[in-house]
């Protein structure tokens, strides 16, 4: 059910304001879950160790979003799967179909150095996307040097927007489905807001 708010409020927002697919990004967090006493972690229910907090049990929560920082897809595993392996799986769970890639309008896919992987730059292709993907040791530009505007920021802003709801900043459910549906709601209720202000 609240999937379907989900995507009712992203079609709202598509019919409105359009949703502008030139620059999207692309981005995951981790969360604490604590298992309550189960000795394994279910990858079933996004539960795995979390590399960051001492292999605790945790969860990833990876984010698609367009080029004004609205949720397009979210995908939930467990904390020890790489960001580089959930960019098909999160692509797959946008809620709108991208519109056709003609020459004129190309879509742009922005990722951070943990995307720095061939294989990931032939699955971004392969979806269609031109990738913008940060490299690993890549030097920062000198002040005044001239470079592309900054576009990632925003898949980080939409996950900070996401960590303001207290109940899902922390992972208490046991089932991923119900911890997945308090996300898009989470995810609704952002778009909504934006609805608002625009």
């Amino acid at each position: 059910m609240f999937t379907e708010i989900f995507r009712l409020s992203v079609e709202k927002y598509q019919e409105l304001n359009g949703i502008e697919w030139e620059w999207q990004a692309m981005d995951g967090t981790l969360v604490q879950a604590p298992v309550r006493g189960q000795s394994l972690y279910l990858a079933e229910e996004g539960l795995g160790r979390n590399p960051t907090d001492r292999g605790r049990s945790g969860s990833k929560i990876h984010c698609h979003v367009d080029q004004t920082g609205i949720p397009l897809g979210i995908v939930l595993v467990g904390a020890h799967v790489h960001d580089s392996r959930l960019v098909s799986p999160t692509v797959a769970a946008d809620l709108l179909l991208r519109p056709a890639l003609t020459p004129d309008q190309p879509q742009h896919l922005c990722l951070d150095k943990g995307y720095d992987y061939a294989r990931v730059e032939v699955e971004v292709n392969d979806h269609g996307y031109i990738p913008h993907i940060r490299r690993i040791g890549e030097k920062t530009m000198a002040y005044g040097e001239k470079t592309q505007p900054a576009r990632r920021w925003v898949v980080e802003r939409t996950i900070a927007w996401r960590k303001g709801f207290r109940a899902i900043r922390t992972r208490y459910f046991c089932k991923a489905q119900n911890d997945l549906a308090m996300i898009h709601l989470a995810c609704a209720l952002i778009v909504f807001r934006k609805l608002e202000t625009v």
